[in-house]
């Protein structure tokens, strides 16, 4: 894995500047079984120093690749690697993060990603599951999004909200067939999250990766920071319906609505009515924005070009004019 330093467009007309995993913003899905053994090589092609802290593993004899400097590792110096060793110990929804000025690198420039960890005895709901989705919540301050090095105060205010890196109507629509089991796995990044799908209850299943001993119905669902919840949701109504933060600014752009932390749900077989904001938008379609397709690939880690950001063009220097 590398750490590059790339620009992503979060909306129209807002952009940031990151420091990506593998250059894309989530970073790569690693999708292991509990039990693997995972081993992976970090580059640092930054000017600046991070690591990679897997949220969640246990790091049962290896607190070594826990990865916060200095107290398991020295950061990765630009042009230096690291290589984290673990196993997947804990199942579930889990990710991992750079630990190195957290408050900037994860909360303002997209150093972070989903590790999910399939568990060896699934519960008997899991097994029924045919679509299965990340959604992982993210906030943005415009004000600094172009200067590396600035950001993540305490009082500073998050103006942009989006959903795998992007916000509405960047984002893109979740398609599903009427008698799906939907399973969404729901990440508080850098954005607490008060999750609604509209026409749906949603059966709170997962907290942290780990099944819940009474799984409870909700209709709003409230994702902490750092946090991950997994609910699981029977598509029988059919139509086309948003799903949102309702933490009310979090589905703005900068104050202007619709737009920040929103994505459709759309049913098979509903006509797309002419104002409908996605009607002329098959072409550009990402069937994987949420990562569904790239679940169903072998284990192992999955790059995905849709996240991918824009190398930063780096300025020339002029040259002096002799006398």
């Amino acid at each position: 894995m590398t750490i590059e330093e790339v620009e992503v467009e979060v909306a129209p007309g807002f952009k940031a500047r990151v420091w990506a995993y593998n250059g894309q913003v989530p970073g790569p899905l690693i999708h292991v079984k509990e039990g693997d053994d995972v081993e992976v090589t970090v580059h640092n092609l930054t000017a600046l120093n991070h690591t990679i802290h897997w949220h969640g593993v246990y790091q049962t004899n290896s607190w070594r690749s826990d990865g916060v400097p200095k107290v398991t590792q020295q950061a990765i110096e630009p042009g230096d690697s690291y290589v984290y060793k673990f196993v997947a110990d804990k199942p579930g929804s889990l990710w991992y993060h750079c630990h190195v000025n957290v408050a900037e690198h994860v909360g303002l420039r997209g150093m972070w990603g989903p590790l999910i960890v399939d568990p060896k005895e699934p519960t008997a709901l899991e097994k029924e599951v045919t679509k299965d989705v990340v959604l992982m919540f993210s906030g943005w301050n415009s004000d600094v999004a172009m200067e590396y090095g600035k950001g993540g105060h305490p009082r500073e205010v998050a103006d942009y909200y989006s959903i795998n890196g992007k916000s509405f109507p960047s984002s893109q629509p979740l398609r599903v067939k009427e008698g799906d089991v939907l399973r969404l796995r729901l990440y508080g990044v850098s954005s607490e999250t008060a999750y609604h799908l509209h026409g749906h209850d949603v059966l709170v299943t997962h907290k942290d990766g780990l099944p819940l001993k009474s799984p409870y119905w909700a209709d709003v669902v409230h994702v902490p920071e750092g946090a991950r919840m997994d609910v699981i949701v029977r598509m029988n109504n059919p139509g086309r319906w948003i799903n949102h933060d309702h933490i009310e600014p979090h589905t703005t752009n900068n104050g202007k609505m619709p737009g920040g932390a929103v994505m459709i749900v759309e049913y098979e077989g509903i006509e797309k009515d002419d104002w409908y904001v996605w009607k002329d938008k098959d072409a550009s379609y990402d069937p994987d924005f949420y990562m569904s397709e790239m679940l169903k690939k072998p284990y192992g880690m999955h790059n995905h070009a849709a996240f991918k950001g824009t190398k930063i063009k780096k300025k020339k220097k002029k040259k002096k004019k002799k006398d």
